[in-house]
């Protein structure tokens, strides 16, 4: 049985060999995608000298403190004027500044009267004070905003400094997902005696949806080895790019799917990982006609599969866009935790920040079972405990993985 590193190096290595598509999207529509290209500014930024304050541009001399005030230069409503060493022109933040001259005082630290500015008692400047010169914060042709950035609202701003109405980013990956079991009714149906609502295929969809992935919902699939392999059939041969299944790859007379995805001709890359909770996955590859397609058989139980989601799949995605989702955090113990083997665990938990110190501290939740859907909804965290430990000391620091 693979250990959970050896386990994800292979699906990291094989996601790569997905291909990359480029599409063009609004700006406004631009956000959680994946820019595929640098944008460079197409101007200087700022594009001229300008004023970083309201105040008065003056030209520096250090014996001079008052000066005439000759005119107005609002942001956008630029006129020339001719400076000297004892005249001044009142300019707004953003106007361009005046030929010659060599600082901005700021508004507050003068008195005005009889158009004559007189710097308060006690106020210093100097020359280059509160003037944004061009092309400091970009030059024409640099960067802006690198490739294999996830676009985030912080980058609209830049991304529109350089006229971007459009972007281009890559295409996010269409994930199909299918869940199998004989004891699964719809969501509109209340299950009786020996049945369960199909969650699973929710809860993965819209974790989907989370990391803008294009999910494709197959639904459910009660345990008929022949409908499971004609719509898995189907699914290789159209245009999705990740298969999920959840369910029917364990080792139960009716757990066939791994039978299923030989039979069709997909490569198994691995069968069960020494993690807690979701140990018996699946993975492999199907290639053929110039179709390449990424297969993962999920665990039934729902915590397993969205344990498996985030324990291996978006790190692929990290790796495959040479991107950081930034979801991973440590956090201080709250109390003792401990295991009785040499699994990775991924222990679901809660965080805040204690009032005390007003550092992270994370708790595991009451109930660890891999079927209870309450004690997932009420965590707000993963905590990975590493194969080598089988014990983590109150206060000692733990990574988790933020759900």
């Amino acid at each position: 049985m693979l250990s959970y590193n050896d386990a994800l190096k292979i699906v990291k290595k094989n996601i790569l060999l997905l291909e990359k598509r480029e599409i063009e999207v609004e700006l406004l529509n631009s956000v959680n995608h994946i820019l595929s290209n640098d944008i460079l500014s197409d101007v200087n930024q700022p594009a001229f000298d300008n004023s970083a304050v309201d105040g008065y541009a003056i030209i520096f001399g250090e014996k001079v403190n008052s000066w005439k005030l000759i005119g107005e230069i609002r942001a956008g409503n630029f006129s020339e004027f001719s400076l000297s060493e004892t005249t001044a022109v009142s300019i707004m933040t953003g106007g361009k500044i005046p030929k010659g001259c060599t600082a901005v005082i700021p508004i507050e630290d003068v008195i005005v009267e009889n158009n004559v500015v007189q710097l308060k008692a006690g106020v210093k400047i100097f020359s280059g004070k509160n003037i944004r010169k061009k092309g400091e914060n970009l030059k024409l042709n640099q960067v802006a905003v690198a490739q294999n950035t996830l676009i985030s609202t912080a980058n609209i701003s830049a991304l529109a400094d350089c006229g971007c109405s459009t972007v281009k980013v890559y295409k996010p990956l269409k994930v199909a997902v299918l869940s199998t079991g004989d004891e699964l009714v719809d969501l509109d149906e209340t299950p009786t005696e020996d049945k369960i609502r199909a969650t699973n295929v929710y809860s993965i969809l819209s974790l989907l949806k989370q990391f803008n992935l294009d999910g494709v919902n197959l639904g459910f699939s009660n345990d008929d080895k022949e409908a499971i392999k004609e719509k898995i059939k189907l699914t290789l041969e159209s245009d999705v790019d990740i298969l999920l299944t959840t369910g029917g790859v364990s080792v139960g007379k009716y757990d066939f799917l791994k039978e299923v995805f030989a039979e069709l001709g997909i490569e198994r890359k691995f069968w069960r990982v020494y993690i807690k909770p979701g140990k018996p996955i699946y993975f492999g590859v199907f290639e053929k006609d110039g179709k390449y397609k990424l297969i993962f058989g999920l665990a039934g139980n729902p915590v397993s599969s969205f344990v498996n989601i985030y324990a291996f799949l978006i790190p692929a995605l990290e790796e495959y866009y040479k991107i950081k989702f930034n979801n991973q955090f440590y956090a201080r113990v709250k109390s003792v935790f401990k295991k009785h083997d040499s699994k990775r665990h991924f222990v679901r938990g809660n965080f805040k920040l204690c009032n005390e110190d007003q550092v992270l501290e994370v708790s595991n939740s009451n109930s660890q079972s891999s079927g209870n859907m309450a004690g997932l909804s009420n965590a707000n965290c993963l905590i990975i405990l590493d194969e080598e430990k089988q014990i983590y000391e109150k206060g000692e620091l733990v990574k988790c993985i933020k759900i």
